[in-house]
C-alpha cells in the first residue's frame, strides 16, 4: 500500500503538504493545483488516507446502519437533466430509489469527480451504501469507488466484464435497422456515426452491426457514405451536407444514424439539399426519443427502454447492497424497431 512518502515524490512536495491536504489541515495555504495533483495521486497510487481506513475498519467492527443513499456519477454535465437519451434514464433511477426507501445522495459530473477530492473525500462526506455511474468513466476511479462501495454501470462499453453492466446490444441494434431499410428495397445504405478509429471509420458497435448486416446481405460498403460526427450534432449536420454536396451523382438511397439527434440533424441536410425523405433518401435512428415522434417527417428508430434500464440498475445495485448478489452480471435489454415515416417507403 502506497504512503504519504510515496505520494509526495509523485507529486514533487514534501510529506507535510501532502498531509495537510489529506486530513484538511487548513493552517497554511496550499496551492489549488497542488492539492488536486495530491488527490489525483491518491486516487492513482491506491493511497488510504487515515481517516478513511479508520472509517472502515469502524464500519467492519460495528456494522452501522445503511445510509440508505445512492451517489451518482454521471459522463458530462448535459446528462444529469434534459438530455434526450439520459434523463429518462435518470428518471428510471430516481423513481426505482425512492420507490425501495432510497434517495439519491448526488450527482457529480466525471469532470467534477475529476477535477476535486474526489472520490475519496466523497465517500467520507457523504455516504452512500453505493453509486451508479452513468456513460463513461476513467477506470482508475471506478476501481477505486468500486473497493469502498458496490457499483452499476450504465451505458459504459469498456469496462470489461469485471463491473455489473445494465447496457443493450449496440451490434444486434445496428443490425436490425439495416436489415430494415433492406426490407424496404435499399442497396445503397450510408452511416452516420460518432468516434472513428485510425482508418478513418466509426469504432464502436452500432458500426459494427451495420457493417454485419450488409456484409450478410452481400452489399457494399461504401466509405464515401461514412458520416463520423464525433457525437456532435452541428457536425452530423455539416458532414452530412458536405457528403451530399460531394457526390450528387453517388449518394445513399438510406442512412442508419447511431443516434436519433444524428439522424435528425442528417436529416435537415438532406432536406435543405431539396431531397425527399423517405422517397429519395431513408433515415432510421437509435434510441427512440421522444422528439423522434415529431420530426418532419416522423423518425424511425431503434426503441431502447430506457426508463426501464435506470430501475433495472438500482435493483442490481441494491442487490449488491443488501448481499443477494456477488457475481458482476451484465444485463442487456430488449430493443425493438418503431418504424414511422422517414422509412416506410418500398423502393421498386
Amino acid at each position: 500500500m502506497s504512503t504519504l512518502k510515496d505520494i509526495a515524490k509523485y507529486v514533487g512536495v514534501s510529506v507535510s503538504t501532502v498531509s495537510r491536504v489529506i486530513n484538511e489541515d487548513t493552517s497554511r495555504h496550499v496551492n489549488p493545483e497542488t492539492r488536486k495533483k495530491i488527490w489525483q495521486a491518491v486516487q492513482e497510487l491506491g493511497y488510504e488516507p487515515n481517516q478513511s481506513a479508520r472509517s472502515l475498519v469502524q464500519q467492519k467492527r460495528e456494522k452501522p446502519k445503511a445510509s440508505m443513499q445512492v451517489g451518482c456519477i454521471v459522463f458530462a454535465p448535459q446528462l444529469r437533466q434534459h438530455h434526450p437519451y439520459f434523463s429518462p434514464i435518470l428518471s428510471g433511477v430516481n423513481k426505482q430509489l425512492l420507490d425501495s426507501g432510497y434517495t439519491m445522495a448526488y450527482i457529480h459530473s466525471l469532470e467534477e469527480v475529476r477535477s476535486q477530492p474526489i472520490p475519496g473525500k466523497l465517500l467520507l462526506e457523504t455516504p452512500v451504501d453505493g453509486v451508479i455511474v452513468v456513460g463513461e468513466i476513467d477506470p482508475p476511479i471506478l476501481d477505486y469507488i468500486r473497493r469502498h462501495v458496490p457499483v452499476v454501470g450504465i451505458d459504459i462499453t469498456s469496462a470489461g466484464t469485471d463491473y455489473p453492466i445494465v447496457d443493450y446490444n449496440r451490434i444486434a441494434v445496428g443490425k436490425t435497422a439495416v436489415q430494415h431499410l433492406i426490407s424496404r428495397g435499399h442497396r445503397r445504405i450510408g452511416f452516420v456515426g460518432g468516434e472513428t478509429g485510425q482508418d478513418g471509420t466509426p469504432e464502436e458497435p452500432r458500426f459494427t452491426g451495420y457493417k454485419y448486416a450488409l456484409m450478410e446481405a452481400g452489399l457494399p460498403l461504401n466509405p464515401d457514405w461514412i458520416v463520423e460526427t464525433e457525437w456532435k450534432v452541428d457536425r452530423s449536420y455539416g458532414e452530412m451536407l458536405a457528403m451530399l454536396e460531394s457526390q450528387p451523382e453517388n449518394l445513399p438511397t438510406a442512412m442508419l444514424a447511431a443516434s436519433d439527434m444524428m439522424a435528425i440533424a442528417a436529416m435537415r441536410a438532406a432536406a435543405e439539399k431539396g431531397l425527399r425523405i423517405p422517397e429519395d433518401i431513408a433515415f432510421v435512428g437509435i434510441d427512440d426519443i421522444e422528439i423522434a415522434e415529431y420530426t418532419s417527417p416522423p423518425l424511425s428508430s431503434i426503441h431502447i427502454p430506457k426508463f426501464e434500464i435506470g430501475t433495472i440498475a438500482v435493483n442490481m445495485l441494491l442487490d449488491y447492497i443488501q448481499g443477494r448478489q456477488q457475481m458482476p452480471l451484465n444485463i442487456q435489454v430488449p430493443h425493438r424497431l418503431i418504424v414511422r415515416q422517414s422509412s416506410d417507403y418500398t423502393r421498386t
